[in-house]
């Protein structure tokens, strides 16, 4: 089969289930991990023939993919600002949105002296990994609850060349954070179980639940935790959260109850409130 062939097959196959540009995405993606051809390559020969036992691969992927498996998975890996994170089913796959989270974070921290930045679920590690390769000075953590999920985190960190301190705790349990901690970052669980049915299959039946949901009736119960231990703390803390665009009102009313006065809101490359930052314990 030649290159041409293969594309239009991936068309063909998933057409039903993903936008075409979405699948051309796919296409120059695996091509790429599998036959070690560059965008440029593959369009500079629509007619080279591909080998059977790489088409065999190949296939099998695409079979996975009309299964409506994440491609981040079926490759193994993905990019998270510009660096290389393995990826399996017991993290999340790291989301451009996120991405924002860190590069506020950067900014307003490249040029301080060095302190101690925790990242809250830190899954794949790709927050704490992202930050410390771009914040050399500080020192930066990474805590969750899974096991499994630090067991990755360690090994991206290894292949990223950066060291983070990796910590197994339940956050919701925990009673107080190192006494040096004075940034925290989180992507928490915050996706209510009614909002299931928004959530599309490569997510729902492939990325990890404990990750993802919360109970309807307490959908905040993270933030609220985070930013009671945020208090403990025995100088200033600033903590950025990324949040659900729908709860975006409820997370407004939770920090008027903590009595944080300080909070500030930014919008995602899409347009919805993602991101917030607040600073705690602070005489302002």
């Amino acid at each position: 089969m030649t290159i041409k062939n293969l594309k239009n097959e991936f068309h063909r196959r998933l057409s039903d289930l993903y936008p075409q540009s979405e699948i051309d995405t796919f296409f120059y993606w695996i091509v790429e991990d599998v036959l070690q051809l560059q965008r440029i390559q593959v369009s500079l020969n629509p007619e080279k023939t591909i080998a059977e036992f790489y088409l065999k691969i190949i296939t099998s992927y695409l079979n996975r993919l009309k299964k409506e498996e994440p491609i981040q998975h079926i490759l193994g890996y993905t990019e998270f600002y510009g660096l290389k994170f393995n990826v399996n089913p017991s993290v999340l796959i790291p989301r451009p949105e996120t991405e924002e989270l860190v590069n506020w974070v950067i900014k307003d921290f490249k040029n301080e002296k060095s302190r101690h930045i925790l990242d809250i679920g830190t899954g794949s590690g790709c927050i704490p990994i992202s930050l410390k390769k771009n914040l050399i000075q500080h020192q930066v953590s990474g805590l969750d609850v899974s096991k499994e999920a630090l067991q990755l985190a360690e090994q991206n960190a290894k292949e990223n060349k950066v060291e983070v301190s990796f910590i197994e705790e339940n956050i919701l349990t925990s009673t107080a954070l190192a006494s040096d901690v004075k940034v925290i970052v989180s992507n928490p669980p915050y996706v209510r179980a009614l909002e299931k049915n928004k959530i599309s299959s490569n997510v729902l039946d492939y990325e990890p639940h404990l990750a993802l949901f919360v109970e309807d009736d307490n959908p905040l119960l993270f933030y609220e935790k985070i930013v009671e231990l945020g208090k403990t703390q025995p100088h200033p803390v600033v903590i950025y959260f990324e949040i659900s665009q729908y709860l975006r009102k409820d997370f407004e009313r939770l920090m008027q109850y903590l009595k944080v006065n300080s909070v500030e809101f930014r919008k995602d490359f899409k347009g919805n409130d993602r991101m917030a930052k607040l600073l705690i314990n602070s005489e302002e």
